[in-house]
């Protein structure tokens, strides 16, 4: 009986093509275009740098950033504790409840931050006799409360829903898992369930912040004098543009600082599952 010989033939993967693709040039471009605008930038900061204005509005810029940094700091903490109800409303099975909470999330995300703003200290204004007589006016005349108001309202909507995306993440099998275990509720998403999801929303709730650190330039044009404020007021007097530059770097480095926090929280709270991994 004789036998057949099978050939198989093996394909050779196909040669990398020649040279650099053309979305690595167009890269390359970009990049030295951004590193040409830098370097142009530092050039012009180094021939335009003028003491004398620096002296002079130096303690400003420090002290508008100081209340921009306020304005978020209490903006976000107020916010994240108004989107625990909010997202709990996005989850729950009342169909009442979710439709309200689905309707402020949907009004406050698609909305601009600035007509929000606008609407809470002028439109609230209109309303001084009836605020007066429940003892609300003192709040709401004041720059500093509407902005700290409305930027409360505005974050808490995304907060509820990062909050709640991170939630939905978990997998089923952790709940069933707790329950069979018998813990309640409130011990499983307390004790399993957050800690999980709050990883996961880590990131997430460093961009909003980082978002909101810039968006808060807007409140200067309701005589709030925070960075962008100060800066306003110090263009105002010199006609100088690179006060204007001054307030970019300052946000950026604030920015810079925020992310890099951001990165360096995740790789300490997310180490354990490298060891997982290896």
């Amino acid at each position: 009986m004789s036998t057949t010989a099978i050939k198989t033939t093996i394909e050779r993967p196909p040669a990398p093509p020649r040279g650099w693709p053309r979305e690595r040039i167009i890269g390359n471009v970009l990049m030295g275009l951004w590193i040409a605008f830098g370097l142009g930038l530092v050039f012009y900061l180094f021939l335009a740098w003028n003491p004398e204005l620096f002296d002079r509005y130096a303690g400003n810029y420090l002290r508008g950033l100081g209340v921009t940094l306020s304005l978020v700091v209490i903006s976000v903490v107020a916010g994240a504790v108004l989107s625990i109800p909010v997202a709990y409303g996005r989850m729950s099975d009342n169909r009442l409840v979710s439709a309200l909470a689905y309707a402020y999330v949907y009004f406050f995300r698609g909305t601009p931050l600035l007509a929000q703003t606008y609407l809470v200290y002028y439109g609230l204004g209109s309303f001084r006799p009836e605020l007066d007589a429940v003892g609300l006016w003192w709040f709401f005349r004041e720059a500093w409360y509407c902005a700290i108001f409305a930027f409360a309202l505005n974050t808490a909507a995304y907060q509820a829903e990062i909050l709640r995306g991170a939630i939905d993440s978990i997998p089923r099998g952790q709940w069933e898992g707790a329950e069979a275990l018998g813990l309640s509720k409130l011990q499983t998403v307390r004790k399993i369930i957050l800690p999980q999801a709050l990883i996961v929303a880590l990131r997430p709730y460093g961009n909003e912040i980082i978002l909101m650190i810039k968006g808060s330039a807007i409140v200067a044009i309701i005589t709030v004098y925070d960075l962008m404020g100060e800066t306003r007021r110090a263009y105002a007097r010199s006609f100088d543009f690179q006060t204007y530059i001054w307030a970019a770097l300052l946000y950026l480095a604030v920015v810079e600082a925020l992310r890099n926090a951001t990165e360096w929280a995740e790789r300490r709270l997310t180490r354990h599952l490298t060891y997982l991994h290896d």
